[in-house]
């Protein structure tokens, strides 16, 4: 059994104010293969460490330059007929500086947490708000059952 993979490196970052709000991204289908509400985050480059990436594209699609992100876990998955693994690594930061500004990439807003039931999603940032609520989770794992189907594992 081969000991290395081809891997897709990427984070996410939840930011949160002293008022319950975080920044979501809000993409359009017209433009992107995914839509709806998201936390910001992206790939990360060839030679940036994990820290520098999250900063980066935080900062690249919301204007925001966040303070000691907190690395709170990681969402996995093996990508669709390919043996890929997916990896993001998720971010928690609450300390930040600058104003919010929307980019090519999405609109950008505050939103209350209590507000999540009434925005349309993007796919999994239910599962992803769920593991960040959880206390005892490092890991939201996707496992392909054999109908090709993912199952959601918090481990």
């Amino acid at each position: 059994m081969a000991r290395s993979e081809e891997v897709i490196l990427t984070n996410m970052c939840m930011i949160e104010n002293d008022k319950g709000e975080v920044v979501m991204q809000i993409r359009s289908p017209e433009r992107y293969s995914w839509d709806g509400a998201a936390y910001p985050g992206g790939h990360i480059e060839l030679g940036e460490s994990l820290h520098e990436a999250v900063v980066r594209e935080v900062y690249e699609e919301t204007g925001l330059t966040i303070k000691n992100p907190r690395l709170v876990g990681v969402k996995h998955f093996h990508t669709r007929g390919e043996s890929i693994r997916y990896l993001v690594f998720l971010y928690k930061a609450t300390e930040f500086e600058g104003n919010i500004r929307s980019s090519d990439e999405g609109e950008i807003k505050w939103v209350p947490k209590t507000d999540f039931k009434t925005i349309d999603l993007a796919d999994s940032m239910d599962d992803i708000i769920q593991f960040y609520e959880e206390e005892n989770t490092s890991e939201l794992f996707y496992l392909r059952d054999v109908n090709d189907i993912l199952q959601r594992q918090f481990l």
